[in-house]
């Protein structure tokens, strides 16, 4: 690397540049020797905290949850013998998982599928009792309403710990996603699906509104409000190519192992980069596509006022200078 010779990174619109003349006659070397440093102390961090992290534990009813690499969760809707059904537990061991996960410094990015035959097949209809407790009470109608506002809110707050979880999500789905595995899936980053994949905006068949979260994401997902009316109000399924035509899915797959081996190439290229970067990615899509341009540049202002103090920014841009591409990056967990 020649002495004037300068590189440049560029991550929201600001310009990192290095000048090897600035650096006290530090030669390329030294930068290297110093990136290996770093990379020795992040590695260290990251073996502490990797073990603090292992301690957590994953053990539920209605899910499986393994590790198949670094950084990276797979989660599995459990129940394959009722297709994956969503009943009382699931609704809380999901919910729980995705908060434990949020805070799961040894988690970077997380896959989402099902085990058995199909993705999901909506809510347990066996669990229905719930709302037929609530009719049945002898409580006046306000009283009543009151019940089911604190029922369906907590039934919300589960697929709202999927997108509020700030490591990415991808849904890996094959078989029917039903009902609640629209919003559950609708909640996530990336979705990808199966050739023989299949969708449904079922909740009109069982004479009731969707209600925690496919009418209010989908929509913003898909951008077609006609075609978004059409599935929400007849109930008809929509297929793998459909789902892929209006933008619901960005891959389709021969085999569920096609589809996952990809997702897990993915999982890993997401694992590998700054954690800091990615999570301050998710949280500022997240916001902005519920705001404003004017309100999402001005929280990205204020987001970035700590996120570009972050010595990740260093360390890629060091990564990147090396031009025989044998540096690889190495950053501490959250």
């Amino acid at each position: 690397m020649a002495g004037r010779e300068r590189f440049q990174m560029t991550k929201g619109g600001y310009i990192l540049s290095l000048n090897a003349e600035r650096m006290s006659g530090c030669s390329w070397d030294c930068l290297k020797r110093s990136l290996s440093t770093s990379a020795a102390a992040q590695d260290k961090h990251s073996k502490s905290s990797s073990s603090s992290s292992s301690q957590r534990t994953y053990t539920f009813k209605t899910l499986n949850v393994a590790k198949p690499d670094f950084g990276i969760l797979q989660v599995e809707l459990n129940r394959p013998d009722r297709l994956n059904a969503i009943n009382k537990d699931a609704w809380r061991e999901i919910r729980e998982c995705f908060e434990v996960i949020a805070l799961d410094s040894d988690c970077r990015v997380v896959i989402l599928g099902g085990l058995g035959k199909h993705f999901c097949a909506g809510i347990d209809l066996s669990d229905i009792a719930d709302l037929t407790s609530i009719i049945g009470t002898d409580s006046d109608p306000a009283r009543k309403g009151f019940q089911f506002r604190s029922l369906v809110r907590s039934l919300q707050a589960t697929f709202n710990a999927i997108e509020e979880c700030p490591k990415p999500v991808i849904a890996a789905i094959h078989g029917g996603c039903i009902g609640a595995g629209v919003d559950m899936t609708s909640a996530c980053d990336i979705r990808y699906c199966t050739h023989d994949a299949f969708f449904s905006i079922k909740e009109v068949d069982i004479g009731m509104a969707a209600d925690v979260g496919t009418l209010q994401r989908f929509p913003k997902i898909v951008g077609n409000d006609s075609l978004v009316r059409e599935f929400a109000l007849t109930g008809r399924n929509f297929s793998a190519s459909e789902a892929s035509k209006i933008g619901f899915v960005s891959r389709t797959f021969d085999s569920r192992a096609s589809m996952m081996s990809l997702a897990l190439d993915v999982a890993k290229k997401i694992a590998s980069k700054s954690p800091v970067a990615i999570q301050s990615t998710k949280i500022n899509l997240n916001y902005s596509r519920d705001h404003s341009v004017h309100e999402g540049l001005q929280n990205q202002i204020n987001w970035q006022g700590f996120a570009l103090q972050t010595e990740d920014l260093m360390t890629a841009a060091m990564a990147s200078a090396d031009r025989s591409g044998n540096t690889i990056p190495k950053f501490k967990d959250i």
